[in-house]
């Protein structure tokens, strides 16, 4: 495969192949071809949709790979035995699912048990195509016990003792049979094949997506919910995370293999005047990358980290082109349409009101990076200027500077933007009727009846790390159509929903590749007590029982088994002291009888001796 259609297949084909694995209702052989039906080729499944996905034509030749085992075509040498299923050779067989736990690696001089010799195959079978495919299977055997003899003897093994069998895999008649095989060309260019059309000769032009995060844990759980996205968007081309960290950050940060990463220094503290503004951390890791990187991409995507993807986002979609980059609108950058405007730029009227998404062609990016970094500085160093009635920030402190960096760098170059309401929306926002967006941006806090969501509120919860971490999870969608609401607020929840489930099962996924052992019960309490620490005092009371109830049945059985262990042992202990206290009462009620008894006798005599 060429280099660049595989740079499109892979992250469709990955995408594909879990969609397919989790599609279980169509697992069954009639529909699959899977003898098992478990959903085992999925993964087969997801490389030909993935391809057929990206537009990828296979020269399909069968000549290339056999199964030991099967019959070659008569007059073809396959250069590939693929010993994935059992075969054998008269009495003989080999399967490598038996071989499963089989330390024979390690096993010094220890060998699968040896096929046939060539010459009692030459009697087995007298049809020389099937004779054939016999040799195949016993060369393939012979293949991996030769390079068992090999790997044993340069691991120090001592030299094996002398058998007919080790005598043959040295023979000259052994080499024959096991000589590399060549590819006939001419053969092949002769059949009636279906054309690979590459998509380097595609006519769209290649694309390459950047966002931008820092070395924070915070940054981490959003990473992970835009990969799983990107994955699953079909977006075509490479992408990168724009990593800003300062040297002492990067010695413990735990995250390089959430995503292909540029690592740039955090401009966080700025190095000249100390401002504490992390925004500016993005033009300034779009510039660095820029500088450092050679990319062969025509089109750059520019994304946050705070959001998923719904589908692709592609120039050729949009209309992007050199001159006209592609963005969503703003409309609180007021600073546009006034003297904010005027101040940083020469071209006030080429000010356009975007950001968000960005599809920019990149000799455009390459004279705009440098000027969106200054401008950015810029209207960040303007005090002056943060009031709520220039800007539209309604904490008037300078914060979405970066927003208005980005739209004067864009007027001076007189970049005039193609600006589409479709393609991003706010979860917690009534969509636009009919339109297929492609990007959730969840900066903002969002709900759907009791529950919400605010990124704000999980600043300092490492999500990542700690095995099993999710958000509260969202209503389940049938529960808000039956609440009677219109069209567009039932949509709305409907997408606010669908982001919210969006980020958990890209935490799952995640927690899942990371080898996470099964829930504890220290960890269920502990989420449930989260959960009753975020619970509103007015209605503690009548949500507790219900979350108690739920952590009762949560707690997996093991814990019960302990816990009626504990009980039993109480119950032994009390027995006994109850024992032990009977015990002592009756020895005291058998004492005092014997006291009074002596008593009595005593006083008898006494009064005897009177009389």
């Amino acid at each position: 495969m060429h280099i660049d259609d595989l740079r499109a297949l892979a992250p469709l084909w990955l995408s594909k192949t879990e969609e397919v694995r989790q599609d279980k209702s169509h697992w069954s052989t009639n529909i699959t071809g899977d003898i098992y039906g478990m959903g085992w080729i999925s993964e087969m499944y997801g490389y030909s949709f993935g391809a057929a996905e990206v537009g990828l034509r296979h020269k399909i030749n069968d000549d290339i790979m056999i199964y030991p085992g099967y019959t070659p075509r008569i007059g073809t040498e396959p250069l590939i035995l693929h010993y994935g299923l059992p075969f054998k050779v008269g009495n003989w067989s080999f399967s490598k699912l038996e071989h499963h736990e089989d330390g024979i690696v390690y096993d010094c001089n220890r060998l699968f048990p040896p096929p046939p010799f060539p010459r009692e195959v030459e009697m087995m079978e007298p049809d020389q195509n099937v004779k054939h495919g016999l040799y195949l299977s016993i060369e393939c055997i012979n293949t991996l016990n030769e390079g068992l003899l090999l790997h044993h003897a340069s691991a120090g093994c001592p030299k094996p003792q002398w058998s007919k069998y080790l005598s043959f895999l040295k023979s000259k008649r052994f080499s024959e049979l096991t000589k590399p095989k060549y590819w006939n060309s001419l053969k092949a260019e002769n059949k009636v094949t279906v054309q690979h059309v590459a998509l380097s000769e595609s006519k769209h032009p290649k694309i390459h997506t950047l966002f931008s995060t820092e070395c924070s844990t915070y940054f981490d759980w959003q990473t992970v919910g835009f990969m799983h996205s990107f994955r699953l968007s079909g977006q075509p081309g490479n992408v990168t995370r724009l990593l800003s960290c300062t040297d002492e950050e990067l010695k413990n940060y735990k995250g390089h293999d959430l995503a292909p990463t540029h690592y740039v220094p955090s401009m966080n503290r700025h190095p000249l005047t100390g401002d504490w503004y992390p925004a500016i951390n993005k033009p300034a890791a779009v510039l660095h990358w820029i500088n450092h990187v050679q990319t062969d991409a025509e089109f750059i995507v520019i994304l946050d980290a705070d959001m998923i993807m719904r589908g692709p986002l592609t120039p050729w979609e949009y209309g992007a082109k050199l001159g006209h980059p592609v963005s969503t609108p703003y409309e609180y950058l007021i600073g546009c349409d006034n003297i904010l405007a005027k101040i940083h730029t020469r071209n006030p009227s080429a000010c356009d009101k975007v950001g968000g998404v960005i599809i920019m062609h990149i000799e455009d990016l390459r004279r705009f990076a440098m000027l969106w970094l200054h401008k950015s500085e810029e209207v960040r160093a303007d005090k002056a200027h943060y009031a709520t009635n220039i800007t539209g920030d309604i904490y008037a402190s300078g914060w979405i500077s970066e927003m208005y960096g980005y739209s004067f760098a864009a007027a001076e170059l007189n970049l005039r933007h193609i600006i589409r309401s479709d393609i991003l929306i706010y979860p917690g926002y009534v969509p636009l009727s009919g339109a297929k967006y492609k990007v959730f941006h969840y900066g903002l806090r969002f709900g759907v009846g009791d529950w919400s969501f605010d990124k704000a509120n999980w600043r300092s919860v490492d999500m990542v790390n700690r095995c099993w971490a999710k958000f509260p999870e969202p209503p389940d969608p049938s529960a808000i159509t039956k609440d009677g609401q219109n069209a567009n607020a039932l949509e709305r929840d409907l997408l606010s929903i669908e982001c919210g489930r969006a980020l958990n099962k890209a935490l799952y996924l995640h927690h899942k590749r990371r080898n996470c052992t099964r829930r504890s019960r220290r960890t269920t309490i502990g989420n449930i007590s989260k959960k009753i620490e975020k619970v509103s005092t007015s209605n503690m009371d009548v949500k507790r029982h219900q979350i108690v109830k739920r952590a009762a049945d949560t707690i997996p059985h093991v814990h019960r088994s302990r816990r009626l262990a504990r009980s039993s042992k109480m119950w032994i202990i009390a027995v006994w002291a109850v024992s032990v206290v009977v015990f002592l009462v009756v020895i005291s009620m058998f004492f005092g009888d014997k006291r009074r008894t002596v008593s009595r006798s005593r006083s008898s005599r006494s009064q005897k001796a009177h009389v």
